[in-house]
């Protein structure tokens, strides 16, 4: 039985290994934990914990997890880093 993202690791150090000889970096749309953090303001566990709780899509690969810039991105335009309950408009 395979486990999951295995295909990733694979493909991933399939595409590096390609792009490497030609020169390009493979993982220069892939931010590690820290720079996705710093990119919102918050501290790296609380990175960690929006990716446990599925809410930022993440690959682990060589022991560390990768986020796709273009993701966080879109995540980044919806979310308000601020601990607590955020006010909602009122309609009236």
């Amino acid at each position: 039985m395979q486990t999951p993202g295995a295909h990733f690791v694979y493909s991933v150090a399939h595409l590096g290994e390609a792009d490497m000889a030609n020169g390009e970096d493979p993982f220069e749309d892939w931010l590690d934990i820290v720079e996705a953090a710093r990119e919102l303001g918050i501290h790296p566990q609380s990175m960690r914990r929006l990716i446990k709780q599925g809410r930022i899509p993440a690959r682990m690969y060589g022991g560390k997890y990768l986020i796709e810039r273009d993701q966080l991105l879109m995540f980044k335009a919806n979310y308000d880093p601020r601990p607590g309950r955020k006010r909602s408009p009122r309609l009236l």
